[in-house]
């Protein structure tokens, strides 16, 4: 039989089942999550600093209910953000000989972009593992692309600073790979705007609409989020640390659209 505790990890009740599993109960519903073992025994991630892992995986919002927690993800995030710049440039610069350089500068901001981070992290499931304040938790955050993107640069990060490049090039490799392919399949490295626009105009409509939603966060960190509209519909929505990432991000979501009618 199940029984009930409270981890104060998390900030949430728990059930502890008879196989040894945890399960996460929030407002909207329940959610399987796993503590910093798991998730590095899942990756095949040997940490000799585990607290490296721990901080890479706090947010600040844990850090702001929880106080016995040093430190939360931001500077790991700075770190890693530097790394993946300079690994997935490395990486296509050896893997597309014949390219010339904005090719690759078009790739690599392409394949380091918040929604394409945000779904490296969703392939391996990194929210499971995410440390959130209880109402960010609520609110849906272990899917939010910005959360999503900031702490899988927090964790190349960590990775970096725990076992250094080889280490991150062997975590990154396998996504890096399927994604640069699909990048450059769908045109995805060529400016979203640009493309969308074209494809409404062609189908004799004015051009897209872009309207900011919210923003929200610190002054020098604020997470925007914007809509797309044709013809004063809504065809795709996008996050972003600047209205034009978001907008970017809005327009690649809209690109999926065969008919803007």
């Amino acid at each position: 039989m199940d029984r009930q505790i409270l981890d104060s990890r998390w900030g949430v009740w728990r059930s502890l089942s008879s196989a040894g599993g945890y399960v996460e109960q929030g407002e909207q519903g329940i959610l399987e999550a796993e503590t910093l073992q798991e998730f590095a025994q899942r990756l095949d991630l040997e940490f000799s600093n585990r607290l490296l892992l721990d901080r890479a995986l706090t947010h600040r919002s844990y850090l702001n209910e929880h106080p016995e927690a040093l430190e939360d993800n931001e500077r790991l995030e700075f770190l890693g953000d530097a790394v993946l710049d300079f690994l997935v440039g490395a990486y296509l610069y050896n893997r597309f000989p014949e390219m010339h350089e904005g090719e690759l500068t078009r790739l690599r901001s392409a394949l380091v972009r918040t929604e394409q981070l945000a779904d490296f992290a969703a392939h391996i499931d990194l929210g499971r593992a995410m440390r959130l304040g209880r109402g960010e938790g609520q609110a849906g955050g272990r899917k939010r692309n910005a959360l999503l993107c900031a702490t899988f640069e927090a964790l190349v990060g960590a990775l970096y600073l725990d076992q250094g490049l080889d280490s991150v090039i062997k975590f990154l490799e396998p996504l890096l790979e399927p994604a640069a392919d699909q990048v450059i399949t769908n045109h995805q490295d060529q400016d979203p705007k640009s493309i969308l626009q074209e494809q409404v105009q062609a189908q004799g409509f004015e051009p897209p609409f872009y309207r900011l939603i919210s923003s929200s966060g610190p002054d020098h960190k604020k997470v925007f989020e914007v809509e797309v509209l044709v013809n004063q519909k809504v065809i795709g929505k996008g996050t972003g640390l600047s209205k034009q990432a978001a907008e970017k991000e809005a327009a690649s979501a809209a690109l999926w659209i065969e008919d803007f009618g």
